[in-house]
């Protein structure tokens, strides 16, 4: 799992256009309007103009998940942020969704829930959780 970035987007929430152009950038590196939208368009069953294209790219640099570079006349946008630290936000976010109910029955519930893989990562988590505690009474 990847660690918690310091960088985050602005806002997390993403359309299904966005996060697919959003993919293609994280695949590519770096791509210009034509790369992403070439890549859309060799789906033969895909239709989707230019301008869509370029006004996704726009609003996921406003989003923050992108940067555009300009190189003499050429616009090309690259990621902000990996795969492995947008699922980390993503995962982040969640688990304080999650836990922002407040109610130890229902995280319990879950915990409950789990299959064995899973209890090993709560176990390794819980691991984790000591070893802060720690650090943070020695600090004080």
């Amino acid at each position: 799992m990847a660690f918690l970035p310091n960088y985050r987007p602005k806002q997390l929430s993403l359309g299904p256009l966005e996060e697919e152009i959003l993919n293609i950038i994280w695949e590519l590196g770096s791509a210009t309007v034509k790369d992403v939208h070439e890549r859309i368009l060799a789906d033969p069953d895909r239709e989707l103009a230019y301008t869509s294209v370029t006004t996704v790219l726009r609003r996921l640099t406003e989003k923050g998940w992108l940067t555009c570079d300009k190189q003499e006349r050429t616009f090309s946008w690259r990621p902000l942020v990996s795969r492995g630290e947008a699922q980390a936000i993503k995962a982040h976010e969640q688990l304080h969704k999650f836990l922002a109910v407040g109610n130890p029955d229902v995280v319990a519930a879950f915990a409950d829930s789990l299959d064995s893989a899973s209890v090993e990562q709560i176990e390794a988590i819980a691991l984790r959780l000591q070893a802060a505690r720690k650090a943070r009474e020695e600090k004080k």
